[in-house]
């Protein structure tokens, strides 16, 4: 990545400068952190050592859980350290890193969440055919797809930033490196690059969201026609943590990257960008755990096992 930029750090602005509540929003973060730390790597390896779990719902959650884990990781021990920091310095290539590990692990849980809603289209609509359908290969082909397009996105996302010349301000009106909030300093023509960072994050929110909700109107059709009061219950209970997932992490991402930047208010972005990077990593284990027997079964099984 060849650029004739002048800029060889930036400062990060963080949440707030305010003294008081430096410490108190360390400690909230650190909790929240460990949280997302204990529950995602613990959600990961509960199912990777249960054989029971060995399923392809729960594969598609287990790879979600390390996904959350990565790219929480990517942002927060960054926000954590600016805390006790007085120039928030983060080098040339780190923000670089930052914006590409971000970025890719930010696809990769979009396909992902597409290929959860397909794998319930499946147990729910199909269920006759869902041992042949969400077969071992299509589950490995289908989360490979998701890391590797998620990489590569992830470079484009990168590239496209880098490429601009940085020759003036080197703040980031930011608590890490965003695109937006990057690409705002560029002092060349960085109009095209926008375009592209923009389209492209459409495009892969509307291939998934075309999924998900393809996937959910077929699923929905079937539990109206469904006559079992306990089959019912089931397709509803089947579906409702990953539909719950789905909304939250939607619903932030599109107030985030779908808008103009000219109608980009930082304060706003900020606020939005700790739910996005920091709580939804959190929640995602909570909602998938509080509402599963057969995780809430497996884990009593460790914790019993383990004595």
């Amino acid at each position: 990545m060849e650029n004739s930029t002048e800029v060889s750090q930036f400062i990060l602005m963080g949440l707030t400068n305010a003294p008081g509540l430096q410490f108190p929003l360390f400690i909230t973060f650190l909790l929240i952190y460990t949280t997302t730390l204990v529950g995602n790597l613990g959600m990961f390896l509960l199912i990777f050592f249960d054989s029971r779990l060995h399923t392809p719902m729960y594969f598609f959650l287990g790879n979600l859980s390390l996904v959350d884990f990565c790219y929480s990781s990517a942002v927060t021990p960054t926000v954590m350290a600016g805390f006790f920091l007085r120039e928030k310095v983060i080098s040339y290539k780190a923000c670089a890193a930052q914006i590409f590990f971000f970025g890719s692990f930010g696809t990769v849980e979009n396909f992902l969440l597409a290929s959860m809603a397909y794998d319930r289209y499946a147990a729910v609509c199909k269920p006759l055919h869902y041992a042949t359908t969400m077969t071992t290969n299509v589950c490995a082909w289908l989360v490979t797809s998701c890391y590797v397009y998620g990489f590569l996105n992830g470079s484009i996302y990168t590239e496209d930033t880098f490429r601009l010349s940085f020759c003036g301000s080197n703040v980031v009106h930011h608590f890490f490196c965003d695109v937006p909030a990057v690409m705002v300093l560029s002092c060349s023509d960085r109009h095209a690059n926008e375009l592209i960072l923009i389209d492209l994050a459409r495009f892969n929110i509307f291939l998934a969201l075309v999924v998900i909700i393809i996937s959910y109107t077929f699923i929905f059709i079937t539990i109206l026609k469904m006559h079992s009061g306990r089959g019912y219950h089931k397709a509803i209970s089947t579906c409702a943590s990953h539909f719950t997932s789905v909304s939250i992490f939607y619903g932030t991402l599109i107030f985030m990257y779908l808008q103009p930047s000219s109608s980009h208010a930082m304060d706003n972005d900020k606020i939005a960008s700790v739910f996005y990077t920091m709580v939804i990593p959190m929640l995602n284990p909570l909602v998938y755990t509080l509402r599963n027997k057969e995780v809430m079964n497996a884990f009593r099984r460790m914790v019993f096992e383990t004595k």
